[in-house]
């Protein structure tokens, strides 16, 4: 099972007893609040480390529940976390498009997408770096794509 609410309590402790035996959960959403490390602990008469990343809980009654990453964002706490050709691109588009959004206050409140200019802009100054250059859309795809007039 693996959450992905950035919520407390996504696995209530109620739940847990529920659980089949081999459960693996996981978290993907916020923080160790999703499911409660302490919560397992407390229902498990016993609780060991059975691989790098992977605790084991030994409910009274032989079933066992396993959690990955201490319940922390699995991503980050068993992966590499985020690569750092991820996140320059990740802080461009923030950067720029906080820039956008300075430049076109006030704005009603709502979720915009990020204009596709600056995804496009980011993309296109990575690329470069990389020495990797592209290929333009041919008009007839523009138009195939709806973009014409773009």
């Amino acid at each position: 099972m693996i959450t992905a609410t950035g919520c407390t309590d996504a696995v209530p402790e109620s739940a847990l007893p529920n659980a089949k035996d081999g459960l693996v959960l996981a978290n993907a959403g916020h923080f160790n609040v999703e499911v409660r490390p302490d919560a397992l602990a407390d229902l498990a008469k016993s609780h060991r480390t059975v691989r790098e990343g992977v605790e084991e809980y030994a409910l009274p009654d032989g079933r066992r529940l396993y959690l990955l990453g201490e319940g922390r964002l699995v991503n980050l706490a068993l992966g590499d976390g985020h690569p750092v050709e991820i996140m320059d691109l990740s802080f461009a588009i923030q950067a720029l498009t906080l820039r956008h959004l300075l430049a076109n206050a006030p704005l009603p409140p709502d979720v915009y997408a990020v204009p596709s200019e600056i995804d496009e802009r980011v993309a296109r100054l990575k690329l470069e770096t990389l020495g990797v250059a592209i290929d333009a859309l041919t008009p007839a795809q523009r138009e195939y794509l709806g973009l014409a007039g773009d």
